[in-house]
């Protein structure tokens, strides 16, 4: 772990606030890992545990994770407590299951600026389905999605552009990209930079590829860091905060959980909004509360029926309201 004495704010989104202390620090976690947490402060990267006070606390969320600003003390050379957890910008969370069936916030990352969505065109192939479930926890998030479509060379420029197109029109960035020709590798460099990014995507779309040029060693950096911390005392999964070397910094955020927030199931009654295209019609239906799948007078279905609305968009979305998706 690194140790450079810098100021611990990712972005100038705005100016951190003065410790409640003299003799405490802001820090951003870097690293979360069987109740230990790896703290970015102006003294450099202190390694802390949770306060006591902060555990008894009920919450319906997680104390602490990887993006997390807080205020620490030091208790050591190099050691620290987290005495409080700043509030949050924005959190990238899925649903899990609490106590006696009360389900909890699972937050996988805090302080989210965007989340880059890595698909390929072919090889495997573009599964839209899947990039409509990963966009709908975007949007109930809130956070910034950034489409990154990989592999052009094997189906050529047109063929990309026309298979993303829905999702430009929409307004969604789509960034085109091959490793192999080195296609938009610039433009994701400039996305990532200066920011906190969830880089995620199913396994052999090219995204270990795509870090890696972006990068190099990244993605073999991320894998050896988190073998290593997987030995002696530390025995369970790692989530970390990876900096980045572009001009204006920034981190990836890694962490196993990103790999199934596409399972998150979200209720039913939010889904609609977070499908960008339907908001313009939500509040024109003749029904109060309708599904948009089978009611009349429905004005998403006449927008889809117009081709204002993109069927197979139209479709994702019956589909994950019916729960066949």
């Amino acid at each position: 772990m690194s140790t450079q004495n810098a100021e611990p704010g990712v972005t100038d989104h705005e100016a951190l606030p003065a410790p409640s202390r003299p003799d405490w620090l802001i820090g951003m976690v870097l690293r979360a890992q069987s109740g230990f947490f790896w703290v970015r402060s102006s003294v450099g990267v202190v390694e802390c545990r949770l306060r006591g006070k902060l555990k008894k606390e009920r919450l319906g969320t997680d104390i602490a994770v990887i993006g997390d600003m807080v205020e620490i003390s030091l208790v050591g050379p190099g050691q620290g407590a987290i005495e409080a957890v700043l509030p949050r910008r924005t959190r990238l969370a899925r649903r899990a299951a609490g106590a006696r069936g009360v389900y909890k916030e699972d937050v996988l990352v805090a302080n989210v600026d965007q989340v880059l969505l890595v698909f390929a065109c072919d090889a495997p192939p573009f599964t839209p389905r899947m990039l409509d479930r990963y966009l709908v926890i975007c949007e109930h998030s809130h956070l910034e999605a950034v489409i990154v479509a990989t592999k052009v060379d094997l189906v050529g420029e047109a063929q990309a552009h026309a298979r993303f197109a829905p999702y430009e029109h929409i307004g969604y960035p789509v960034i085109y990209a091959s490793t192999q020709s080195g296609l938009g590798l610039e433009a994701v460099r400039a996305r990532l930079d200066g920011k906190l990014s969830v880089v995620t995507g199913k396994s052999g779309v090219g995204k270990s590829s795509l870090l890696n040029a972006i990068q190099p060693g990244l993605n073999l950096a991320t894998g050896a860091v988190s073998q290593q911390l997987n030995k002696g005392r530390h025995t369970t999964t790692v989530a970390e905060l990876i900096p980045l070397t572009t001009p204006g910094g920034g981190y990836v955020a890694d962490t196993p959980g990103i790999r199934e927030i596409g399972l998150w199931q979200l209720p039913p009654q939010d889904l609609d909004w977070c499908f960008r295209e339907l908001r313009p019609f939500l509040d024109h239906c003749y029904f109060a509360g309708c599904t948009h799948v089978h009611e009349p007078d429905c004005a998403v279905r006449a927008a889809v029926a117009d081709g204002i609305i993109s069927a197979e968009r139209y479709d994702s979305y019956v589909r994950l309201r019916t729960g066949e998706g």
